[in-house]
Formats: structure tokens, C-alpha cells, sequence
């Protein structure tokens, strides 16, 4: 993981974790895109991957994939814009 994901505070990942609590998808991508364009793409996936993932139970797990899996595979463009 690199040095920026481990600096970034717990109060930006919380709102995420919350969105993904309260199954809101649309905040879940609104809170990703803003965190992308603030820190960018290769600091959201290690946020994500050693962060965010980890902190999810079995439930909020599947849920957050069948979500991302029903809107498609978005591209790393699309989540920037």
C-alpha cells in the first residue's frame, strides 16, 4: 500500500462505509468519484483494496459486488468524469 493511502484519514473512508451500511449505491459512486479526483485513481485502489474491503462484513461485501455487477463494468475514465 502505498504511503498517500496510509495517510489518508479515517473521516473520508467512514462516509463510504456508512453509504455501503445504508446499501446507497449512488452515494457509495458520488463519495468514490470525489475521492478519485482528490487523490487519485491508483491511491482509491490501494484506499479500497487494504482499507475499505477489509473493513466490510460477508454481507456488505456481496451486496457492494451485485451492485457494481448490475451497473456494468465502469472503466477508470468514467469513474474521473
Amino acid at each position: 500500500m502505498s504511503t498517500t493511502a496510509n495517510q489518508i484519514p479515517v473521516s473520508t473512508i467512514i462516509p463510504m462505509l456508512i453509504a455501503i451500511n445504508d446499501r446507497d449505491y449512488p452515494r457509495f459512486k458520488e463519495l468514490e468519484k470525489s475521492f478519485v479526483n482528490q487523490y487519485g485513481i491508483e491511491v482509491w485502489k490501494d484506499v479500497f483494496n487494504f482499507r475499505v474491503l477489509p473493513a466490510l462484513d460477508q454481507q456488505s461485501n456481496r451486496w457492494l459486488l451485485q451492485a457494481w455487477c448490475s451497473k456494468g463494468i465502469v472503466s477508470v475514465k468514467d469513474v474521473l468524469e
